[in-house]
């Protein structure tokens, strides 16, 4: 559920009803005309227009609940409309509380799940209009979701989708990542697929791939939905004097020459030194990939293919990157280390997500 709630009413019903939701939700916000002003706590009273109130309301919270008419909504939302990767979920209540309506950003805004979560509170009936939820298929644009895949092109997701509700044939080709993305039986029109040159067969209209494989061919580019899940650990060795551009240019160097989608890092992995490199934090902080530290004694246990004395010598450890790659991935070794002399190593392993049941 989304964690930054804002709930805008104009009447005492929706008071009432703010107030109800909040119980349930205290991190909602609720906002209220000042004409209503009473002595009730946690309520912000305001004096300006409600369309600027919703104008703020779009830049500050992840979703709004707007208890008035689905068509005044239309009309104080119409012009703050981006797109649906970036528009906040907008929910409407009427003022008996009658309908819980999905108005804006139903799956990536979340709205939807709101919406049967607000209808639950209120004992209402949640209205929700997005094919994939009525039709019960697969939501293109959601797959994966809880994992925190990413969408490489997402332009196609409209098409996709549009084949997907309309139960034309598609097919489904997975090769790394976790494998639990559907909980029920796959829709009649969808079929899982051994190998990937199958979806450029003309009897499937559409393709989800989910991969961390770089996709090159044309045809497969242009039919398909391209998930990017978490299933690389980028093991790294460097020195004090490594700087953010070295480890960029390494970590994109080897990905890109071995296939590998740089939207597919779970994690970086390294030795535990007491303190690491500036350089090394702010590359995490950069792109929002985490970064794990690993005691040497445990790096040493590790068989690699690519043991080294000297740096046994000075880190403690026969290796770094290789076997903070193995370690943290759980999984294999995919790309063994490739040297950036003077001051970086760079290896990559694959997270065996079948073996761990996800």
């Amino acid at each position: 559920m989304a964690h930054n709630i804002a709930i805008i009413c104009i009447t005492k019903n929706g008071i009432n009803i703010s107030k109800r939701i909040q119980e349930k939700i205290p991190s909602a916000s609720i906002y209220v005309q000042s004409k209503h002003k009473d002595s009730t706590d946690g309520i912000i009273w305001f004096e300006k227009s409600t369309k600027n109130v919703i104008e703020e309301a779009f830049k500050e919270y992840d979703s709004i609940i707007c208890i008035f008419s689905l068509g005044a909504v239309i009309r104080l939302i119409s012009n703050l409309l981006v797109d649906k990767k970036t528009d906040p979920a907008v929910i409407v209540i009427d003022d008996k509380a009658n309908f819980v309506i999905s108005a804006l950003s139903g799956h990536l805004g979340g709205a939807n799940a709101l919406s049967k979560s607000i209808a639950d509170i209120l004992n209402s009936t949640a209205v929700i209009t997005t094919a994939a939820d009525v039709n019960e298929t697969i939501a293109v644009d959601l797959l994966g979701n809880n994992f925190d895949w990413r969408i490489e092109n997402f332009d196609n997701v409209t098409t996709v989708s549009a084949h997907m509700v309309n139960e034309q044939k598609i097919g489904v080709y997975q090769d790394a990542g976790e494998t639990k993305w559907w909980d029920k039986e796959l829709p009649k029109n969808v079929s899982i697929i051994e190998n990937i040159d199958e979806l450029k067969k003309d009897n499937f209209k559409a393709g989800l791939i989910i991969s961390d494989r770089i996709i090159t061919d044309p045809l497969l580019i242009k039919k398909s939905v391209i998930y990017r899940p978490k299933s690389l650990v980028v093991g790294l060795g460097f020195h004090w004097d490594t700087t953010e551009k070295d480890i960029e240019d390494g970590i994109r160097k080897v990905l890109k020459e071995n296939g590998l989608s740089f939207l597919s890092i779970r994690n970086l992995a390294t030795i535990y030194r007491g303190k690491s490199p500036p350089s090394l934090g702010s590359f995490s902080d950069k792109y929002g990939i985490p970064l794990e530290y690993i005691d040497k004694e445990k790096l040493d246990k590790v068989t690699v293919p690519n043991p080294s004395d000297v740096v046994k010598k000075y880190e403690g450890t026969s290796s770094v990157s290789e076997a903070s790659s193995i370690l943290s991935s759980g999984g294999e070794l995919v790309v063994k280390k490739q040297k950036f002399p003077p001051n970086l190593t760079v290896a990559v392993g694959r997270v065996n997500y079948i073996r761990e049941g996800n």
